[in-house]
């Protein structure tokens, strides 16, 4: 009788996680048609429902335990999904440590503000704590050694799938199960989370990025000339460094892109500067979120796209040297500030940007204490004024990288000034609930426009030269009223471009507008501050008109390539992983590399001269 008590609990598990899990492909009904389909969703919460049985020798207790933990995990997963349109990620689960170093203030905006979920859990653990008092023990506490040895093999069982050993992609494969490793959100669709999470995690465990050294001999054959010719563009001896200042502005896009805003002049900063230098489609590699991902990609000019196990990059650098924008300025004599009005240890920047090579990170608590709040974050208004009180009239030049966080959602917080926000006027095929979230989303981005232009102005004012570099992160998460409205281009909320802008305040030009990717915007900016001698983001320069498009978020339809991109997309997967381990520049030709450049010193380091070449620091 207790054998069938537990077999009937495991039934009834296997079946509740499938109703749980919702995905047509491991239903009840599935058990006859696909039948390892919705055990192997199951599996994972089965074996740790089954160890803990053997712990506390309770049936409900351990079985509920399980399918409570497996019902917080699926809750997680419903925010996520409904905030940035994919499904977890083995790597979303580094996120737990964030909550401790300033993610909570951030991360805890997004969890419901409905009290019944809450009443749930504690519903939940209510009866969990009734069943630990009250439930009878199946078996005897003694059991001969039988329930150490069955505890121990059932524990390192676990252990194994935790670690992605491989034995077990003898089970979650794509030939056994249903997996799309482009694809997250289809592979869950058909397999389960569950299996969709264990299939990920296998996969990264497995993919360990290789580099081909003649990729690099392959790719220089094709574009050597056009990289040679981009490097010796001649500079004048007497034309000063300018100051840099880039801006990555929370969640900013042109709304014209989308349906019912295509004549809204909602950005009329944006636009009057775009019409005096460079402009035009971001092309990031996340949506809704992971602003990280796109800030990695324009600090250090590597696409994400060839590091597939780097969902998170600043959370797994590890104190690594890595080659950077920041460190070929250093090594020109510019002075490196990072800005950001939050708390620094969030995203783990405080280590990551030493990491990249910044001399100083001016975080929240170098802020004024009456720096303007608008909303629940820091106002755009007080990042304008640091980064003004932050640049110097003498001195060596300075490269200032500062990053907004006024637009940052959730936008069910109501902003400073609810009448402006109620007065922006939305598409009527946009829901009630969903209205008020675009309106405070709007509210927030015109603050940002607004900056943009005061920023410019200011800066045109200056007695030294000065770029300034605007691009936003990514699209903002307004995934339902995004499907709602539509896109102008006909394509899904994943696979639409940000903006970005490229000017000289006190030189207008005549006005460009480029497709560009997130990576490859570093050379950009090099390019235009008459930095030339690192040969990695000249090459960036010269693919980017054929490999731009290819940066897209996760989940988004890959575009079609053909043969040429596709080569270049090969060779420059290769080139991109010697670059981070620091051995691109020993496979460069003579005529790539810098005469003579010292490399700025991090920390307790020593300088080495020129043969470092392409801003990498050894």
């Amino acid at each position: 009788m207790r054998a069938l008590l537990v077999l009937a609990m495991m039934a009834a598990f296997v079946l509740l996680t499938g109703l749980l899990d919702g995905n047509q492909g491991v239903t009840a009904s599935q058990l006859v048609a696909q039948p390892a389909f919705p055990l192997a969703n199951a599996m994972p919460g089965l074996m740790l429902a089954l160890l803990l049985l053997i712990l506390t020798r309770r049936t409900l207790l351990s079985f509920g335990l399980a399918y409570l933990a497996l019902g917080v995990m699926y809750g997680v997963n419903a925010l996520k999904v409904a905030n940035l349109g994919t499904p977890l990620l083995p790597a979303d689960f580094r996120m737990v440590d964030q909550l401790r170093k300033g993610g909570l203030h951030v991360l805890g905006s997004y969890l419901p503000h409905s009290p019944w979920p809450y009443l749930a859990l504690l519903g939940g653990g209510a009866v969990i704590v009734a069943m630990w008092r009250y439930e009878p023990p199946l078996f005897a506490p003694r059991t001969g050694g039988r329930r150490v040895v069955a505890g121990t093999l059932l524990g390192a069982t676990l252990a194994t799938l935790l670690l992605g050993m491989p034995g077990w992609r003898n089970l979650y494969n794509g030939h056994k199960l249903w997996m799309e490793p482009w694809s997250a959100a289809a592979t869950t669709t058909h397999s389960g989370l569950v299996s969709s999470l264990v299939m990920f995690h296998l996969q990264d465990r497995r993919t360990k990025e290789k580099a081909d050294p003649s990729a690099v001999n392959s790719l220089l054959q094709t574009t050597g000339d056009a990289l040679r010719a981009r490097m010796h563009t001649p500079v004048s001896h007497d034309t000063a460094l300018p100051d840099i200042v880039v801006i990555q502005s929370e969640s900013f896009f042109d709304p014209s892109i989308v349906h019912g805003y295509e004549n809204a002049k909602l950005t009329p900063n944006l636009d009057r500067l775009a019409a005096e230098g460079m402009s035009g489609p971001l092309h990031v590699p996340t949506y809704g979120g992971g602003t990280i991902r796109t800030e990695f990609e324009v600090l250090t000019g590597l696409s994400l796209r060839y590091f597939n196990n780097m969902q998170f990059p600043y959370l797994q650098l590890h104190d690594k040297v890595v080659p950077s924008m920041v460190r070929t300025l250093r090594a020109h004599g510019y002075e490196t500030i990072a800005i950001h009005g939050n708390d620094p240890t969030f995203w783990n920047r405080n280590t990551a940007f030493k990491t990249l090579g910044f001399d100083r990170f001016v975080s929240q608590s170098s802020f004024p204490a009456n720096a303007p709040m608008d909303g629940k974050y820091m106002a755009d208004s007080a990042t304008t004024n640091e980064i003004m009180a932050q640049l110097k009239d003498a001195g060596p030049p300075q490269f200032l990288f500062a990053i907004s966080l006024e637009a940052h959602g959730p936008y069910d917080v109501p902003p400073k000034d609810a009448a402006a926000r109620d007065a922006i006027p939305v598409p009527g095929v946009v829901g009630a609930k969903d209205k008020v979230e675009v309106q405070t989303y709007l509210y927030h981005m015109q603050h940002a426009d607004a900056e943009l232009g005061r920023l410019a102005d200011m800066l045109a004012k200056r007695s030294r030269p000065t770029l300034l570099l605007f691009y936003g992160d990514h699209l903002p998460g307004l995934s339902d009223a995004f499907r709602a409205t539509g896109f102008v281009d006909g394509q899904s909320m994943l696979s639409q471009a940000g903006t970005w802008l490229l000017i000289d305040p006190r030189n207008p030009e005549q006005a460009q507008r480029i497709d560009m990717a997130s990576w490859m915007l570093p050379g950009m900016l090099l390019e235009r501050a008459g930095i030339h001698d690192d040969a990695y983001f000249a090459l960036t320069q010269v693919l980017a008109p054929s490999l731009a498009r290819l940066t897209y978020a996760p989940g988004a339809t890959p575009p079609t390539l053909d043969a040429q991109q596709q080569l270049f997309d090969k060779d420059m997967a290769s080139v991109s992983v010697l670059r981070m381990k620091g051995k691109l520049d020993k496979l460069l030709p003579a005529s790539l590399l810098p005469a003579n450049t010292a490399v700025a010193k991090q920390d307790n380091e020593q300088n080495v001269p020129g043969a470092v070449a392409i801003g990498m620091h050894h």
